[in-house]
């Protein structure tokens, strides 16, 4: 069983190498080629900010794998040997939050070069080193805090219930369900300063465009987003009465009035057609498979590894192998997802107008500097959202360009 484990991972690994290969290949071949959506030199540095990004990717890859084969070797067992507390509900959170810990601080560095190193070269990091140490300190309490608690919880069902595993996947999922109302909140106490729009005509607008689809919010509000980072963004987030429109300040800056009514008409589209709760009922879903096959582990598998089959142990194979499961179920998310954003685009084109979500998507790809193109096995297993040029066709914008041409031709991992 131990082989079968190790096998299973090591091609989830190789199989995540192959598709980053592929997009760097793809990505390498077209950025010289005719631009699509921006100018020459934007889409050149878009394409090698990609390529930049996918090598990061790459390198978190390989350390995730170097991760997994310690944890199993011996590092599960180290951590059960060093914990020496009485309680086994006080051991077990120890050793969950312990093993969450070390995985953060080895994987720190990456995130640190991303941020300062790749995102600051392309002109994305506005955050300062104090920032982003506050940042990582409060996210690591918090997932301490928060985590500890369900920790806690999921070792009370399973000592508590024969059949924890199904009441284990209930508990969990109610928690995803809490964190998407709270998300807001969260983020406004501990992060981003969030403050009401003062802008009284778009706001008068807003609200007009969420009463077409009967949108009940909170209120609409502008997040201070540009002290950490240039992208633009807006999010409709929490469930229920806590429902908010969150703008990034840096979207506001970039889009006009039209074209940013017709993002939130898109965003609009989602609440219409039900999006969020098909979304938390795909994650349901997934939550239900994995709590499914860890609940039902087999006892070779401890003995093979010379731990015992305790909660603590239990929950960190579940967490050390979902990802594997994660990378099984997305390509039928993203499916789903891209489904749903071609639909979420209709009722913006209805909402806000065609010309002004095309002319808002062609801004974002530009001011985020998304490389507009990708391989398609990277589409299939990574993409949430159609390929913009997808989307911008099926809006009536046509861009004369071969998409595919990176698909000829020997498949180069370096820059061209």
């Amino acid at each position: 069983m131990l082989t079968t484990a190790l096998t299973l991972f090591s091609l989830y690994f190789l199989l995540k190498l192959y598709i980053s290969i592929m997009q760097i290949g793809y990505i390498s071949q077209t950025k010289t080629k005719r631009p699509l959506l921006m100018s020459a030199s934007e889409f050149l540095k878009a394409g090698n900010y990609a390529i930049e990004s996918e090598r990061l990717s790459m390198t978190g890859a390989l350390v995730e794998y170097l991760l997994f084969i310690a944890w199993i070797g011996t590092g599960i067992a180290w951590l059960d040997g060093h914990i020496l507390l009485q309680g086994e509900a006080e051991k077990t959170v120890a050793m969950v939050l312990g093993f969450i810990l070390i995985n953060g601080v080895v994987t720190l560095p990456l995130d640190w070069y991303g941020k300062f190193v790749i995102d600051q070269k392309y002109g994305f990091n506005r955050s300062t080193l104090g920032l982003y140490v506050r940042d990582t300190l409060v996210t690591t309490l918090l997932s301490m805090v928060l985590g500890g608690a369900v920790v806690w919880g999921v070792y009370l069902i399973i000592s508590s219930f024969e059949l924890w595993w199904l009441w284990s996947f209930g508990f969990i999922f109610a928690v995803v369900v809490l964190i998407n109302m709270l998300f807001p909140t969260l983020r406004a106490l501990f992060f981003d300063k969030v403050t009401p729009l003062d802008d009284p005509e778009l706001n008068h607008q807003i609200e007009a465009l969420m009463a077409q689809t009967g949108f009940v919010s909170s209120g609409v509000y502008v997040s201070d987003a540009s002290r950490r980072d240039a992208r633009l963004n807006a999010y409709f987030g929490g469930l229920g009465k806590t429902k908010r429109v969150v703008l990034f300040d840096t979207l506001l800056q970039k889009l006009s009035p039209q074209e940013l009514l017709a993002v939130l008409g898109h965003e609009l589209g989602h609440f219409a057609h039900g999006d969020i709760y098909k979304n938390i009922g795909l994650v349901g879903v997934m939550l239900f498979v994995m709590f499914a096959l860890f609940g039902n582990l087999p006892e070779s598998l401890f003995l093979q590894m010379g731990i015992p089959q305790s909660p603590a142990v239990v929950m960190i194979l579940f967490l050390l192998f979902m990802p594997v499961l994660s990378m099984v179920m997305m390509p039928l998310l993203g499916i789903v997802s891209r489904h749903n954003e071609y639909e979420a685009d209709r009722t913006g084109a209805e909402l806000g107008g065609k010309l002004y979500l095309a002319e808002a998507l062609k801004k974002l790809v530009t001011e985020n500097k998304s490389y507009p193109i990708s391989h398609p096995v990277y589409i299939f297993f990574y993409y949430t959202h159609p390929p913009v040029l997808e989307r911008l066709k099926a809006l009536g914008y046509v861009e004369e360009a071969d998409t595919r041409s990176g698909l000829e031709g020997p498949c180069p991992t370096s820059e061209a």
